[in-house]
């Protein structure tokens, strides 16, 4: 008897952990904070002009980077191809600011940044420290603009129903489907608790 009620606990823990190990993440899904690029651009002030000149800045950006990261397979190639045109970008959103009569000065830089959570049309991010290109506008005081670069979902994502387009563009990026479905699927108990579990991780960064 004491022995059968023994295998049986066995039985038991086994199988618990079993279910337990496949709502963890599996190895490697914490690479996602090592496979995109964010843009973080910071208006001036809360005013209703400097915010509107932060989405006009914005969409310059867009234009500038757009094209030079859209054939980007990895984060190291699109953290080279905008290290290459720092120039161009800072100058593109200095244009924007003169042009609309402002005299801020425009920061730009690239390099490892602490994120909040952040949801987006299509996916979430956890948590942590990415890659941005940081764009700062004057003072840089005001409401923060976040989109992830690269992929270039700030371009397409956001306006595209097809979450299959998404999923190639992040595969082909470096992640995994099974990575892709913890920023696009959160809502289903298993890649909620993946999600929350990358985020804490995350956190320990900051």
């Amino acid at each position: 008897m004491a022995s059968t009620k023994k295998l049986l606990i066995c039985t038991f823990l086994i199988l618990t952990l079993a279910l337990i190990a496949g709502l963890f993440p599996v190895h490697g899904e914490g690479e996602i904070y090592d496979t995109v690029v964010r843009l973080h651009v910071l208006a001036n002030s809360d005013s209703d002009e400097d915010q509107a000149l932060k989405l006009l800045v914005r969409d310059r950006i867009l234009e500038v980077v757009g094209p030079a990261v859209e054939n980007c397979s990895s984060q190291s190639e699109a953290i080279a191809a905008i290290g290459g045109i720092m120039d161009e970008i800072e100058l593109a959103a200095e244009e924007v600011v003169r042009a609309k009569g402002f005299d801020y000065d425009v920061t730009v830089s690239i390099g490892k940044e602490y994120y909040p959570t952040k949801t987006y049309e299509s996916c979430a991010f956890p948590k942590g420290e990415y890659v941005s290109l940081k764009v700062c506008i004057g003072d840089a005081e005001g409401q923060n603009w976040w989109c992830c670069l690269f992929p270039t979902l700030c371009l397409s994502a956001a306006s595209d129903d097809s979450s299959k387009s998404n999923e190639d563009a992040f595969v082909s990026a470096g992640l995994t489907s099974e990575q892709y479905k913890i920023i696009t699927e959160t809502g289903s108990t298993k890649y909620k608790i993946r999600f929350k579990i990358l985020e804490t991780i995350g956190g320990l960064f900051k």
